[in-house]
């Protein structure tokens, strides 16, 4: 059914649940797996880019050293995102399914679209954040402008929804596949 899965992941418990989701999904179909990580400003462990701009520079010295701290802040930043790469693509790899990694700057939901019709995938599996009203609309959201945008069929894995029911001590998960 699927012969070209991409999972647009990052360092979030839902990432982690994403890329589980499309190993299942590769293996499964005996499908091929594009891992995808997007560097973005959004996303948690993302240095803050905005010490940049409230710099005096009026104080000699002081913005070179700032300028300096990001740009190593920044580099570990996508380090780990290579890392979490190479993770995920050695797990695939022991599971028998080849895998491809790419780690891009970029506007996240058009990355993911761009990249999906470059590589012709026929399944993106996404997370979602379960945001809504007014947060969506500040925030934006990614999950949304793919299944808007996508060259192809997605799958979403939503974030972890605490109700009242549901204990603490355990997750769960909401798949669905919207063609």
């Amino acid at each position: 059914m699927f012969h070209k899965i991409l999972a647009a992941i990052d360092m979030s418990k839902t990432g982690k649940r994403v890329f589980e989701e499309a190993l299942d999904l590769a293996q499964a179909n005996g499908a091929s797996l594009m891992l995808l990580h997007i560097l973005c400003p959004d996303e948690e462990g993302c240095p803050d880019m905005s010490v940049l701009y409230n710099m005096n520079p009026y104080q000699a010295g002081i913005g070179g050293e700032v300028a300096e701290q990001y740009q190593k802040q920044w580099e570990a930043f996508v380090n780990k995102g290579l890392d979490l790469l190479r993770s995920h693509s050695e797990t695939a790899t022991a599971a028998g399914v080849y895998t491809e990694c790419a780690q891009n700057l970029g506007s996240p939901g058009r990355t993911i679209c761009e990249t999906a019709c470059t590589w012709d995938a026929d399944l993106i599996v996404i997370g979602r954040r379960g945001l809504s009203g007014l947060s969506e609309a500040v925030l934006g959201s990614v999950s949304n402008y793919v299944i808007h945008h996508a060259p192809c069929s997605v799958l979403t894995v939503q974030s972890q929804v605490k109700t009242t029911a549901q204990s603490h001590s355990r997750e769960s998960v909401q798949v669905g596949v919207l063609t």
